[in-house]
């Protein structure tokens, strides 16, 4: 028994300090959120770019356009970087917000070093390979390189915070890869990763953390009754 308890104890140093190097406080709020703005901005890239001959309803205007100019693709780059500017923001406010609803201290330390550093050089060198495409009027395999440059930032930042947020990574990797063999449907994709899956994926990831937290509170419950028996 004593053998046991030791065993069990250092098997929970063990895990606490691995949660205590690992950025635990991400919101899958934040995640669904940007879903729903990806969900806009695929929608009215599609609006702009596709085609909606059979689409008669449409307004003329959103038949027209397309990235046939510097000033239009420099447009949609500026938009892109809204996008991601819009979403990283959204993350660090509702992760700040969940830290200090728990009580906890939030400082800028390794802990989240860390995971920044990991998931923003795969993202950012996807992200300057993609304007390099769209400024040499590349456009077809724009969509599946974001999709897969974002899948493996999110893989590797995914040892150093929640390892929940690997199966995000996959399945944009996934559906990057499927894209690139299916060209002409890159919006439909470009939806489908960044605005669908992020939607549906938050909402996993907190019912998840719900249940997790539950099942703690059920623990700290159950020790302390013991301890005062």
């Amino acid at each position: 028994m004593n053998n046991n308890e030791a065993l069990n104890t250092l098997n929970e140093i063990k895990d606490l300090m691995q949660k205590s190097s690992r950025f635990q406080t991400i919101s899958g709020l934040s995640i669904v959120i940007i879903g729903i703005y990806a969900s806009i901005v695929a929608a009215g890239a599609w609006l702009l770019l596709g085609n909606h001959e059979p689409y008669s309803w449409l307004p003329t205007w959103s038949v027209d356009f397309a990235l046939n100019t510097p000033g239009r693709t420099w447009a949609a780059i500026l938009c892109a970087a809204a996008l991601v500017a819009i979403s990283f923001g959204t993350v660090c406010v509702m992760s700040y917000a969940k830290t200090k609803r728990q009580n906890h201290h939030f400082s800028f330390d390794q802990t989240v070093r860390r995971p920044l550093l990991h998931f923003f050089v795969p993202a950012v060198a996807g992200g300057l390979l993609c304007i390099a495409m769209l400024m040499q009027g590349h456009y077809g395999l724009t969509s599946s390189f974001m999709l897969v440059f974002y899948g493996l930032a999110l893989i590797n930042c995914s040892h150093f915070t929640t390892s929940s947020i690997a199966l995000l990574g996959y399945g944009e990797l996934l559906l990057g890869i499927i894209d690139c063999f299916v060209v002409s449907h890159g919006i439909l994709f470009w939806f489908l990763g960044f605005g669908l899956w992020h939607i549906i994926f938050g909402i996993f990831f907190t019912l998840k953390n719900r249940q997790t937290a539950c099942g703690n509170n059920a623990v700290n419950q159950t020790g302390s009754l013991d301890n005062k028996q």
